[in-house]
């Protein structure tokens, strides 16, 4: 009775071994095909690999058949190394595109904001009450027009205290001019007197006192003269401290009054009617938007194609096209992003595009060839360098290349020769050098 489980177990895996291992014989024997034995069963012996030996092959002593078997035996090496060469060098089929370049216009292409050309806050430089009325946000204003006007309080009797004080400083000068002429007409007189009583003493016709008093008068007059230039300097310099007390109260009066510096548009209202101003507050705030600027930011790999006076474009995201040109390039990088700030004037004599709109940017470069190629052909190689791979010669091969432009259509790639077979189907499972069957794709438009 033991001896039927164990029947069992090895009818069981013999079955499984026919339906795993041998399923696809089992099918063609169960359709009445033909089954061998080496077939089911691959341990079992090959009758046909081991024939049984003919006797009149032994008994054969030609040398024709000597030469024949050996020359057999020397060439089967040599297919079997064919044979194995001919696996390694398997032929990939791919599938490639004939691409043809093209010249673009390789415009550089951006992202960036319209901004005002100018734009100022005006602000409060003396304290005062706003004595005028209020201008609202969004009227248009022109050079000069007055926004904000500040009670002067006690500012116009200060001037007018400056003013008399640079009349009367004035009015000083012609008397310390008289007197430094009275002192230099003295002075003549005592070194007149001076001579006269030297040449008399030579003589005897002087005494030495009266010589010595004619010197001293000189000395006098001279000590007078140069305090009548004192005085007249000091009249001088008293009308020069009213002249800048005047012109400070002057100034002091013209800060009561805040005018527009430029034509443009008020971004917000003007102070308030008897609110009281402190200085650096607020005014108003006005913007100059004829021009208008677009503004944007160059990477380093595009800044060496732009050029200030280039013609550009913008679309505003309404659909709205801007025309302008490159007014601005910097020229220090920000430290952060290590882009360059580029800036358009674009005319703007209506003012309908407003401060801060999203705009498309194509500045204006010079044109290149390049081929438009689906973005799936774009491969790497083991370096990380971009590429894509063509067939050429029969064998592929790796090609890099620069991304120009990207579209909805495909991207627009530099570095091809004129002419080139590329893989767009299969490109991954190629490197260099490897045969591959190609079955041509119609190019893109």
């Amino acid at each position: 009775m033991r001896l039927i489980p164990v029947l069992t177990a090895l009818l069981v895996m013999a079955t499984l071994y026919l339906v795993v291992l041998e399923r696809e014989a089992l099918m063609r024997f169960a359709q009445g095909e033909t089954v061998t034995l080496q077939e089911l069963n691959p341990l079992a012996p090959d009758p046909a690999s081991d024939p049984a030996p003919d006797p009149a092959a032994r008994t054969d002593p030609s040398p024709e058949a000597d030469a024949t078997a050996l020359a057999a035996d020397a060439a089967q090496p040599a297919e079997t190394r064919e044979a194995e060469e001919t696996q390694e060098a398997q032929v990939v089929s791919v599938v490639a595109l004939r691409s043809v370049a093209r010249e673009i216009d390789s415009a550089v292409r951006l992202r960036g904001e319209t901004a005002a050309a100018r734009a100022v806050d005006l602000r409060a430089e003396t304290a005062g009450l706003v004595i005028s009325e209020p201008r609202r946000k969004g009227a248009l204003v022109e050079a000069g027009d007055m926004l904000c006007r500040l009670d002067p309080g006690a500012r116009e009797a200060t001037l007018s205290e400056t003013r008399a004080r640079l009349a009367e400083a004035q009015a000083r000068v012609p008397e310390a001019r008289a007197r430094l002429a009275e002192a230099e007409a003295r002075l003549v007189e005592a070194q007149l007197n001076a001579t006269a009583a030297a040449r008399l003493s030579e003589g005897g016709f002087a005494s030495e006192t009266r010589v010595a008093s004619t010197r001293a008068a000189v000395r006098s007059a001279e000590a007078g003269v140069e305090s009548a230039r004192s005085q007249l300097e000091t009249v001088k310099a008293n009308i020069q401290g009213a002249e800048a007390a005047v012109d400070s109260a002057e100034t002091e009066m013209a800060r009561l009054e805040i005018a527009a510096p430029f034509a443009g548009l008020l971004e917000s209202d003007t102070a308030e009617l008897g609110s009281l101003l402190q200085p650096g507050e607020l005014c108003a705030k006005v913007i100059g938007l004829d021009p208008i600027k677009v503004v944007a930011f160059v990477p380093e790999t595009e800044v060496d194609r732009v050029a200030v006076g280039a013609r550009a474009g913008a679309r505003l995201v309404s659909g709205r096209d801007l025309t302008g040109e490159v007014t601005f390039l910097s020229r220090s990088a920000d430290p952060v992003t290590r882009t360059f700030r580029v800036e358009i004037t674009v005319p703007n004599p209506d003012l309908s595009v407003r401060d801060g709109q999203t705009a498309e940017i194509l500045i204006e470069a010079e044109g290149a060839m390049a081929h438009l190629l689906p973005q799936s052909a774009l491969t790497l190689n083991d370096a990380g360098t971009l590429g894509v791979r063509v067939a050429r010669e029969g064998v592929a091969r790796f090609v890099p290349v620069t991304l120009l432009r990207d579209t909805t259509t495909g991207v627009w790639v530099g570095g091809l020769p004129d002419e080139a077979a590329v893989i767009v189907l299969g490109q991954e499972y190629v490197t260099d050098g490897v045969p591959v069957e190609v079955t041509w794709q119609e190019a893109m438009q």
